[in-house]
């Protein structure tokens, strides 16, 4: 049967360098390009709007000369631009963690958040949290949980390969087994320990500094460059384990490295912002839907994370002057930001239900 025009995947073209040649899907240049403008475009929005509003020109010369009113240069360069980089950084490392989740499972609902991984995370940086440690432990504790709780989600679900259903029922019981270690956790420590605990779990941006930013772009600095490179890898997985041997690839070599990557990417975006969810399940979902590809490629799912995680940080940061507004607010908490985790749930569950309904038969 012939695909439609709608639904039929772009055909790549040949992009010839140095005597190589790639292949390149020009849609997906396309719709990578139009994530950065959107970005651009947010970050912009995101530095003029807030509590204290700056105008384009102050914004301007707050970043570039570091002159104007001295709030402006504040709000501005130490708040808001910490804020609006982290979230670009953090939804990178989420849309690319779902990427290969899905691609390696072959099941669309298969991200980190959905399955565990974010809650295991979550639990490890809890534990570093409670000790006292600091932004180096709590990333190192997110990781170690998170790479714990894929070796149990994947070994239990193992029978038949690590997809379908069995993969995402299994997740959500590891999900509510460690929901239940986190909450006693929080009863068992301190209560100035437990209320950073807390407001972290919810997932939020909110007084973040430079020092959150520089230790997850390290991080992305290395393995951005490693995802890009086994991106092919993951394409040729999304075949089948058949299809990719006949390829040359080495199935269970491939896999392992590929979960330990995203493992990795979760549980560093997870002990810089927190579990922030659903992020990790729509973009590279709207990646796929926007490039028309054979599957999902590791630039475009970041990318699109980033855009979805930095508009979720804007509507969050506007919600309090509608909320104050529609006078939903107390007076005293006019000046406080939504934790960006509220937003995504609220859009996220949205969209969830949406591609249930859709795949009901």
């Amino acid at each position: 049967m012939t695909a439609s025009r709608a639904t039929r995947p772009a055909a790549p073209g040949t992009l010839r360098w140095a005597g190589l040649s790639f292949r390149v899907y020009r849609r997906a240049i396309a719709v990578c390009a139009a994530a950065v403008t959107v970005i651009l475009l947010l970050v912009v929005v995101s530095l003029c709007t807030g509590a204290y509003a700056v105008g384009p020109a102050e914004v301007a010369r707050a970043l570039f000369y570091g002159t104007g009113d001295r709030l402006a240069v504040h709000f501005v360069n130490h708040e808001r631009l910490p804020q609006a980089v982290l979230a670009l950084l953090v939804g990178c490392a989420l849309g690319i963690s779902g990427c290969i989740f899905q691609s390696v499972s072959r099941n669309p609902l298969a991200s980190p958040d959905v399955i565990g991984f974010n809650s295991g995370a979550a639990t490890g940086a809890i534990t570093a949290i409670v000790l006292g440690g600091g932004a180096a432990l709590t990333a190192a504790g997110a990781i170690g949980g998170g790479l714990a709780t894929a070796t149990l989600v994947f070994a239990l679900s193992s029978k038949g390969g690590p997809h379908g259903v069995r993969l995402v029922l299994i997740g959500l019981g590891v999900t509510a087994m460690l929901g239940s270690v986190n909450s006693y956790l929080l009863t068992r420590s301190r209560l100035h320990l437990a209320q950073d605990a807390h407001i972290w779990l919810i997932g939020t941006l909110h007084g973040r500094s430079w020092g959150s930013v520089q230790t997850i772009a390290v991080f992305l600095a290395v393995l951005f460059p490693i995802a890009v490179l086994l991106g092919r890898q993951l394409r040729m997985l999304e075949m089948g384990d058949d299809a990719a041997r006949a390829l040359g690839v080495e199935v269970d070599r491939a896999r392992v490295g590929l979960i330990l990557l995203g493992v990795a990417l979760a549980g560093v975006a997870v002990a810089s912002a927190g579990p922030i969810p659903f992020v990790a399940l729509v973009a590279p979902q709207l990646a796929l839907m926007l490039t028309r590809g054979p599957g999902v490629g590791v630039t475009a799912a970041g990318a699109m994370g980033a855009a979805l995680l930095l508009a979720a940080h804007v509507v969050s940061n506007q919600a309090m002057n509608v909320f104050s507004w529609l006078s939903l607010v107390a007076e005293n908490q006019r000046d406080a930001q939504l934790p960006v985790g509220v937003t995504t749930a609220v859009l996220g569950g949205g969209y969830l239900a949406w591609m249930l309904f859709r795949r009901r038969r």
